[in-house]
């Protein structure tokens, strides 16, 4: 990205408009210098208004991350994490998967202002605009191997909306295995989502990295993007949210759980994580990778994070790779 692209959105993030002329004034450059780092950003996917005789501004006020007030959101947790705060990458989760095998220290957290190749879970991609979404990944190590962690983005899924309540937004819930919803108008939207890679052997020391991403804005045209109704907090709120202290609280929740998962596993989370789930004990549709459909009834978890499901046949059990999880009419 050009490197005035950055600082001029933090001068345009208060939403007001800002002449070419004093723009170029305050970073020592011409307008024309200008104009080419706004015309970069654009490119980028930032929509930023540009009117004759008035100067830039953005759609709307946003709030940029900022290293220092993301650790001090964290609080007393903070000393647990390296936090990078990135303007731009493909995905977070990529950068961590390949900076993981040169030794990258645990607890390291990569945020980004925007990611322009977020992925999802089974291949889909993640949209995010800036201001629109919180979009971080977190490197977690475990001394037990990748067959020790199953159960591990339920606990996460937990772990979120765990911060999320606790920040008043208390109608958001779960959606086995790793989707954060909420219930709009009696129909479930969906306001963040989980990916977890898994790095090492499943019997000796592994790592994850955990990618998340929280819908702040979704706009008209993200949601004709998007295969299901989705929502921002913004949205939830009709207030701005401020991702940084967001993101300090959702990272607070996850040290502590991530420490108890290490020691004890999931059966410790069990009971919360079903009490949270919008399909418990709900009829649900499966929808299996070979495009058939399982009927039944969600009624429990196993310790390997796992879905029981009452069908006809009797009690199955899923895993998160087989299917995708619908409420049935």
């Amino acid at each position: 990205m050009n490197k005035l692209a950055l600082p001029i959105l933090a001068v345009l993030s208060d939403g007001k408009f800002h002449s070419g002329e004093a723009l170029a004034q305050q970073f020592g450059v011409t307008r024309a210098t200008i104009f080419n780092a706004v015309r970069e950003a654009q490119t980028y996917g930032v929509t930023i208004f540009s009117v004759h005789g008035r100067g830039y501004r953005l759609p709307h006020p946003i709030k940029l991350l900022d290293q220092t007030e993301i650790m001090q959101a964290i609080g007393e947790h903070a000393a647990w994490f390296h936090l990078l705060v990135l303007a731009q990458v493909d995905s977070t989760n990529r950068y961590l998967m390949q900076e993981s095998v040169r030794g990258i220290a645990h607890g390291t957290c990569v945020v980004a202002m925007m990611q322009t190749a977020g992925r999802g879970r089974r291949g889909r991609q993640w949209l995010s605009k800036l201001g629109g979404s919180l979009t971080f990944s977190l490197l977690w190590r475990f001394s037990c191997g990748a067959a020790g962690l199953t159960g591990l983005s339920l606990v996460v899924g937990l772990a979120l909306v765990r911060a999320l309540q606790a920040m008043d937004f208390v109608a958001v819930k779960l959606k086995w295995p790793n989707d954060i919803v909420v219930l709009i108008h009696g129909q479930w939207h969906k306001l963040g989502g989980i990916l977890i890679e898994l790095q090492g052997d499943m019997e000796g020391p592994s790592a994850a990295v955990i990618g998340i991403g929280l819908n702040l804005t979704v706009d008209d045209t993200m949601q004709q993007q998007i295969a299901q109704p989705s929502i921002g907090l913004h949205q939830l709120l009709s207030q701005l949210i401020d991702p940084n202290h967001l993101l300090g609280r959702c990272l607070q929740q996850l040290a502590v759980d991530l420490n108890t998962f290490s020691e004890f596993g999931f059966e410790p989370f069990k009971a919360a994580w079903l009490a949270q789930h919008a399909y418990q004990q709900q009829a649900v549709q499966i929808h299996l990778n070979n495009g058939n459909i399982q009927t039944g009834k969600a009624v429990d978890v196993q310790t390997d994070g796992s879905l029981l499901v009452e069908t006809a046949e009797g009690l199955i059990a899923f895993h998160s790779g087989e299917i995708s999880l619908r409420g049935a009419a």
